[in-house]
C-alpha cells in the first residue's frame, strides 16, 4: 500500500499543473478516506523540470501528469 505521495512544489511544476494536481490529490484522498494512511508532502525542485509536473509515489517519480493521467495513477496505486 502507498505510504507517501510527494508533489513537486518547484515553480516550473507548479505552473505546469501541480497547483491543480495538489487539490485533485487532496480531494481524492478525502473522498476515499485515505487521509489517515497516505501522507501528502511537498517536495523541493529535484531538477527534473523538463518532465514536469512531477509527482512521486513511494519514491517512484511520475512525469507529465495531467488530470486524467493522475486520476488513473491514483486509482491504480491506491484503490486496487
Amino acid at each position: 500500500s502507498v505510504n507517501e505521495i510527494q508533489i513537486c512544489m518547484g515553480s516550473s511544476c507548479f505552473a505546469r499543473g501541480n497547483e491543480k494536481n495538489i487539490r485533485l490529490i487532496q480531494d481524492f484522498l478525502r473522498d476515499h478516506d485515505l487521509c489517515s494512511v497516505v501522507d501528502l508532502v511537498g517536495a523541493r525542485c529535484s531538477g527534473e523540470c523538463g518532465g514536469g509536473p512531477n509527482i512521486s509515489i513511494d519514491d517512484v517519480r511520475y512525469e507529465h501528469l495531467d488530470r486524467d493521467r493522475l486520476l488513473s495513477l491514483l486509482r491504480s496505486k491506491l484503490l486496487d
